[in-house]
């Protein structure tokens, strides 16, 4: 019992030996795979040059290698369009007199379908010609068609593009022929769409 911390010092120093000898092996073992590593790469590297070396003097025909796109598409934040207030209506002070005239109530529950795709293609291809361009030359150069209705969807469709801008302090006129054949003129706020960054 009174050997036992002599025991204890040379059963801690084999110990630490047993560990130094399994430390240095586990590094050789792991600098000849890091050796082995270099070596495979270099390796492909000398043959990735050899074939550029070899296809120097006859390159294949075509396209080689084919882009998504020529350029990075970057979107910094102060690049987005700052807030603006919804489109207040203005409403003129006019006392309604009833009227007496026999109207049909089925006009009421005629539905009327806008395609919106359709209007988006309109928008698109006057994009496509120049940047940015008003609602109302959009018009001009697609009339309306379903009238009002459709006047309204290229509204809604400005205040959802983040590009576009509606600007209160001006007004266009825009016009269209309705389906008994009356010219029916509309003052809407200026519209501007835009390309995205």
């Amino acid at each position: 019992m009174r050997r036992i911390h002599y025991d204890w010092l040379e059963a801690g120093e084999t110990t630490q030996r047993t560990v130094a000898r399994l430390s240095q092996q586990l590094r050789r073992y792991l600098d000849d795979q890091a050796w082995l590593e270099n070596r495979r790469i270099m390796d492909l590297i000398r043959d990735i040059e050899q074939h550029a070396v070899a296809l120097r003097e006859s390159p294949p025909s075509g396209d080689v290698m084919a882009l998504d796109e020529p350029s990075p598409t970057v979107e910094l934040p102060m690049e987005r369009p700052l807030f603006t207030p919804p489109v207040k209506p203005d409403i003129r002070d006019q006392v309604l007199v009833e009227g007496d005239e026999d109207i049909d109530p089925e006009a009421l529950f005629e539905q009327v379908y806008v395609d919106r795709e359709r209007l988006r293609g309109h928008i698109r291809r006057a994009l496509n010609r120049h940047s940015p361009v008003s609602l109302a030359a959009v018009i001009r150069e697609h009339p309306l068609e379903q009238g009002l209705a459709e006047l309204v969807t290229y509204l809604a469709l400005a205040s959802e593009d983040p590009d576009s801008v509606i600007e209160d302090s001006q007004t266009d006129h825009v016009e269209w022929i309705d389906a008994d054949d009356v010219i029916r003129r509309a003052a809407v706020p200026r519209v501007l769409f835009s390309r995205g960054a």
